[in-house]
């Protein structure tokens, strides 16, 4: 079948269909006691992108997760191509060809690309594997535009890499419904394009997306159809053409969207004496090549690269996380040469990692411990946690970062993403720290979130702290940061100030050094 002509049947296909393929009537869900859903009432159409917005802990997520399967119902209906469920798991749903992308990576980190995406659905012959995932896999990849090694560990990739293997299980599954949850929160905007190029194929062959996302930009760019969600209850839902990025953020916070400008930048420091952090000819085993950079007291400086830069690398350095083969850290003007997390936490450093649900949160723990744990020494008294002392501080951080649910012994592992990265927040300025360093603060959090994230940052800086901090949204380094640093191939290549560059200024000048970075590399 011609290209057009697949596209013009898939758009007839839509026209002409009216019984939705998902629907879901009245649906309600708790977590211990607490609604997170109420009444929620969604029709999703065949041939169709949906977009599904809100803030965190709006009850997206969960809409898509009782979708895919992996959350029951606690009342209402859920209909499947027309029949009425009520036994409803993550296999019954792929078999009815339902499946999920699920935000929070779901990989193997052990296997490889290919045995991870066609992990549960691999060919044998008589009782064998046949081992044709690379075939399979190549076929998947230039459908996606991917370019991933079958042979690689997930593990081993970024989690940028780790996100296109997560695309390609999906599309592995050859799937009539795929909730996206989140998909492109750690693309590039090159690979997000890519990524709405192949959802658009998909839904011109009559499959429906389901698609969760914070960006309202690729909401409003790809999707047919949008829903707006706030509290666990639907908004609204309205063809995305009669909507505007303004009257989105409105409908999902209550406000103006004028109110959710990125706050005040504190006052510029004092440089004259000694940085309270500083980082020389830093090099690394992990791809560290040579950091300079220093930060004094007060002050927000960023860290802003293309995708595996180093950004990352350098940060987890300078915290101890990753062992340095050459350079030198001083803090307040001392060498810190035997770096370690427990010996950074002891002298006031505190880092917010990338990955919240593998490297910030204790998932089997609830709440208080999370944010406590690291400073359990606060409240011990003869070797005994005073468990008054901790759940008031607890509930003090909950109430500062606004995590909802607001318990404070409410299971975390059912949060969203937003509201774990608050407890992860909550966990590092217990300790009132002098340094922070802040690994894509906001990535995969709500406006409403993301405007409490800012403001701690600048509430921290005010106090005289040192913020170090990495995003690959370039506005958002711009819009918080009294000073950056560029980063490409491992290596600190210059400084901006953020208030006399513009993002494209940025942009031009990273993959410029990019480009001279392979250059060097080949020469």
């Amino acid at each position: 079948m011609a290209a057009g002509t697949e596209v013009e049947t898939g758009q007839a296909a839509r026209a002409e269909a009216s019984a939705p393929c998902i629907s879901l009537s009245g649906v309600s869900k708790s977590f211990s006691g607490v609604e997170v859903l109420r009444d929620v009432s969604i029709d999703f159409l065949p041939g169709e992108i949906h977009g599904l917005i809100g803030e965190n802990g709006a009850g997206k997520s969960t809409v898509g997760k009782i979708v895919g399967g992996y959350y029951s119902r606690s009342s209402g209906d859920l209909m499947v191509f027309g029949e009425s469920v009520t036994q409803w798991d993550p296999p019954l749903a792929l078999a009815r060809g339902v499946a999920m992308m699920h935000q929070e990576l779901q990989l193997v980190p052990a296997l490889s690309v290919a045995e991870n995406v066609f992990l549960g659905i691999e060919h044998s012959r008589v009782g064998f594997l046949v081992g044709d995932e690379d075939r399979r896999l190549a076929d998947i990849a230039a459908f996606a535009g991917f370019d991933l090694d079958p042979a690689a560990t997930a593990g081993s990739l970024s989690i940028a890499d780790q996100q296109k293997v997560e695309i390609m299980r999906a599309l592995a599954r050859e799937a009539r419904v795929i909730v996206m949850d989140e998909p492109t929160s750690s693309l590039t905007h090159d690979e997000a394009e890519r990524l709405h190029g192949v959802m658009r194929k998909l839904r011109d062959r009559g499959c429906t997306i389901i698609y969760v996302s914070h960006f309202l930009d690729h909401v409003l760019d790809v999707c047919d159809t949008v829903t707006v969600m706030r509290d666990g209850a639907v908004i609204r839902t309205s063809p995305a053409a009669n909507e505007t990025k303004a009257s989105l953020i409105a409908a999902m916070i209550g406000r103006p969207a004028a109110d959710v400008a990125y706050p005040p930048l504190p006052p510029e420091p004092d440089r004259t004496g000694t940085p309270l952090l500083s980082v020389r000819g830093l090099v690394t085993s992990t791809g560290v090549r040579g950091a300079d950079l220093h930060l004094w007291p007060g002050e927000i400086v960023g860290l802003v690269g293309l995708v595996g830069s180093g950004r990352t690398e350098i940060a987890r350095a300078i915290f101890g996380a990753d062992a340095s083969v050459a350079g030198m850290v001083t803090v307040a003007g001392e060498v810190y040469a035997d770096r370690s997390p427990r010996s950074s936490i002891e002298r006031g450093l505190a880092m917010v990692p990338e990955d919240r649900r593998k490297q910030g949160l204790v998932l089997t723990q609830t709440v208080r411990p999370n944010i406590t744990l690291p400073h359990l020494s606060a409240f011990a008294r003869f070797g005994l946690v005073r468990a008054g002392a901790e759940r008031s501080e607890a509930r003090r951080l909950i109430d500062y970062f606004g995590v909802q649910p607001g318990h404070v012994d409410g299971e975390v592992a059912n949060y969203s993403g937003g509201n774990q990265q608050k407890v992860v927040m909550g966990k590092w300025i217990l300790g009132d720290p002098r340094i922070v360093i802040l690994d894509e603060p906001s990535r995969g959090v709500d406006i409403g979130a993301r405007r409490r994230i800012h403001e701690f940052i600048g509430e921290t800086a005010r106090r005289g702290a040192a913020i170090l901090l990495i995003s690959s949204e370039i506005e958002e380094v711009l819009g918080l940061a009294h000073r950056a640093y560029t980063v490409s191939g491992g290596r600190v290549t210059g400084e901006i100030v953020p208030a006399e560059t513009t993002v494209d200024e940025v942009i031009w000048r990273l993959f410029h050094e990019q480009g001279a970075d392979k250059a060097g590399a080949t020469a």
